[in-house]
């Protein structure tokens, strides 16, 4: 389940990098590399994890796939927040620098 859920991620955040490929203002590519790269990381476990349990790795318990879903979403969860503070130190559009410097 982790594996399928960094893959959607991955998936969905190429699909708004394509749409929005010229300009790139948010620095969604990043986001992109950080979720291909999860996935990638989970289909190596889930190599190892094959070899190691054989045919006992296609039936898991429900509670194990719940337990794999919920690590995939805290994955998920994790490169949002690293791609947001990547987003809030380039500071593409100037917000932050402009709210920072705002005089009252």
């Amino acid at each position: 389940m982790t594996l399928l859920t960094c893959v959607f991620a991955a998936i969905i955040s190429t699909i708004c990098w394509y749409k929005a490929a010229p300009q790139d203002d948010m620095k969604i590519g990043t986001l992109c590399w950080l979720y291909w790269g999860a996935s990638l990381m989970w289909m190596v476990d889930a190599i190892f994890e094959y070899i190691e349990l054989k045919a006992d790795y296609f039936n898991p318990s429900p509670a194990e796939m719940l337990n794999d879903f919920f690590l995939g979403l805290s994955v998920v969860a994790l490169g949002l927040i690293i791609w947001l503070v990547y987003l809030l130190i380039k500071d593409p559009k100037g917000v932050v620098r402009d709210a920072l410097l705002k005089k009252k």
